[in-house]
């Protein structure tokens, strides 16, 4: 079952907070990290659109910030780690399928590059040092994955998490996975989208809606108005 169906009653969200339990705003959040180094190592600007696909946590929040960094084109909420037969909310919520809540982006490299994702990653949707878990989301499926589509993407993820952890960026292990992405399937219409469709939610409110105004702060010439993030099919 996942966690964070529950419905949160007036003054439960300030309790879960004192608790530790209701805080998944900023990846930043317990470790001591401020803002972080660029990327030693990036990606080439590879001519047209390429993908990242990416883990870290409920896929509500991550799809909601990757939708405000300028260059992307279109971000999905999806699963990916598993097989396509378990691909499905209810089965996922499980935690045994091997498939973790995850975003696909589209990007323009020339606007963005993929090292730059990452940083927006690391710094403003998830936090690298909780294992199998974000905030209050606790499960594999929450963990936090770099699913890598080549071996660019490969390099880069391994020598920006080398990078951090050697100049002890924070205060624990990075445990960010780095691995293949087999496949990516798109979730149900109902979480896409959901942080925008749902602004009022408790959920949205106390957990997502910081981390896209973190991203804002820390990021203002990487922010975008969700407004300009065009449609497109997926693929």
């Amino acid at each position: 079952m996942s966690v964070r169906r529950f419905k949160l009653f007036p003054g439960m969200a300030g309790l879960l907070a004192m608790m530790g339990l209701g805080a998944c705003t900023l990846a930043t959040a317990g470790s001591g990290a401020t803002n972080l180094p660029d990327p030693t190592v990036d990606a080439t600007h590879d001519q047209g659109d390429q993908v990242a696909v990416l883990a870290g946590g409920c896929f509500w929040g991550v799809q909601s910030v990757f939708e405000h960094v300028k260059g992307v084109k279109k971000v999905w909420a999806g699963y990916a780690g598993g097989d396509a037969r378990t691909a499905q909310y209810e089965r996922v919520s499980d935690g045994d399928t091997g498939h973790a809540e995850s975003v696909k982006i589209l990007y323009d490299p020339a606007k963005v590059s993929y090292g730059q994702l990452l940083k927006v990653f690391f710094s403003v949707a998830t936090d690298p040092t909780e294992l199998n878990r974000q905030g209050p989301d606790v499960g594999t499926q929450y963990r936090s994955v770099i699913f890598y589509g080549n071996d660019e993407q490969k390099r880069v993820a391994s020598a920006y998490i080398a990078q951090l952890s050697a100049a002890h960026t924070f205060s624990d292990p990075i445990v960010t996975q780095v691995a293949p992405l087999k496949g990516f399937y798109a979730a149900e219409s109902y979480h896409q989208d959901y942080a925008k469709r749902h602004p009022d939610e408790p959920y949205i409110v106390f957990n997502d809606a910081p981390k896209v105004a973190h991203l804002k702060a820390q990021f203002p010439a990487l922010y975008q108005p969700e407004r300009d993030v065009v449609s497109v099919e997926l693929h």
